[in-house]
Parts: structure tokens; sequence; C-alpha cells
């Protein structure tokens, strides 16, 4: 079955996967897009299941006050370069603020606007 570029490309934007990662998904489930999506998402686990042993010892604490209370939150990544990286530092700086304007809730951060953004902190 010759699967079409424009099938490809609506299951990228269904599930964010790579592009070669549809291919095969729907290469293996004869371009069903429904079976291609949970067959991309079995393989999402697997990979899931490699990194989850990965220990994410570097990173930063972002704190920010206001005049009764402060937030402090700890954002951590695999490597020092990264904690390093100007956009990581931003990324903290801005998720202590939404955590003070949220009241430090972890559901409720995680569900809040990111700052300039349309997606949710957890999102980011």
């Amino acid at each position: 079955m010759s699967i079409s570029a424009a099938q490809v490309k609506e299951l990228r934007d269904l599930t964010g996967a790579g592009m070669m990662d549809c291919k095969a998904a729907l290469n293996e489930t004869n371009g069903n897009m429904e079976e291609a999506v949970d067959w991309l998402r079995k393989k999402g686990i697997s990979k899931a299941d490699k990194k989850a042993g990965r220990t994410a010892a570097e990173g930063l604490i972002g704190v920010d006050s206001g005049i009764r209370e402060a937030a402090v939150v700890e954002v951590n990544s695999e490597t020092d370069f990264v904690a390093r990286n100007a956009a990581f530092q931003e990324i903290v700086a801005k998720v202590a603020k939404v955590a003070l304007a949220y009241g430090g809730k972890t559901e409720a951060v995680a569900a809040a606007p990111y700052p300039g953004s349309d997606k949710s902190v957890a999102d980011t």
C-alpha cells in the first residue's frame, strides 16, 4: 500500500511524532489512522521506558516573591549544558512566577497558561 505525504502530515499533526515514525506506523497499519496512532503510542511507551532510568540531576531553582508569599520551583534537566542555557533559565523564572500566581498548587500550576504562549506550563 502506498502512503501519501498528506496521510503522514495528518498523523504528525495528530501525534507530534516524527515523519519517519509516522510513515512506519502507517505502513505497519496499512494506512489505518486510528491503528497508526495506537502503534505510535505503543512505540512511544517503549521509548519512554528506555529514558525512565535516566537521572535528571542537573537543573535550577526558581524563586519569585510577593509581599506576603513566595514560590520556589525546581526544574531538572539531564545535563548542566541545558541548565546553563538562557532559554532554560527563562523557563524556570516564568514557572516560578506562575507558581506564585497560582498559589503553588502543583496541579493548578501545571494547568496554568505559560506566559507568552497558548500552551500550559505542563505542555511547555
